[in-house]
């Protein structure tokens, strides 16, 4: 009786291929080998990018924070400046006044005020964390301000 052999091997079904029997793996073989060439890469990119997303999160948060300090002193700038204008009549000091009263409401410091002409020019700070802001405000008459 004949044996049936595959025709493209010439061997038997379910036989091992030819070559010696217990030949220890070599670097080569154990790379090839589903799941251990990696080494852990995975772990490695995977902390790399968290690290990086964590970086761009604490700019974004810093630079949001920074936005919003100058945003409250241009604020408190423009009504410090309006109540100054509205104090005129009465004088400097008393102008000037009114707008530190405004200002100090919206945790800012007025760092310069002038009233000339019933038109009020001063210059406002605000610090929050370790951002500060000063923006500069004008106000009076729409006649004076040019």
């Amino acid at each position: 009786m004949r044996s049936r052999t595959d025709r493209r091997s010439g061997r038997l079904p379910g036989s091992l291929p030819p070559g010696p029997p217990d030949r220890p793996p070599t670097d080569r073989s154990a790379a090839r080998r589903p799941g251990r060439g990696d080494g852990g890469s995975a772990t490695v990119w995977a902390a790399v990018c968290g690290v990086v997303l964590c970086v761009l999160a604490v700019a974004v948060l810093g630079l949001g924070q920074a936005v919003v300090v100058r945003h409250r002193a241009g604020a408190a700038a423009d009504a410090a400046a309006l109540a100054a204008a509205d104090h005129a009549l009465w004088g400097d000091a008393r102008a000037c006044a009114a707008a530190r009263e405004v200002a100090a409401a919206q945790r800012a410091r007025v760092v310069r005020c002038r009233v000339r002409d019933l038109v009020a020019d001063l210059t406002v700070r605000v610090r929050a964390g370790p951002y500060a802001a000063g923006v500069r405000a004008r106000a009076g008459p729409a006649a004076a301000v040019r």
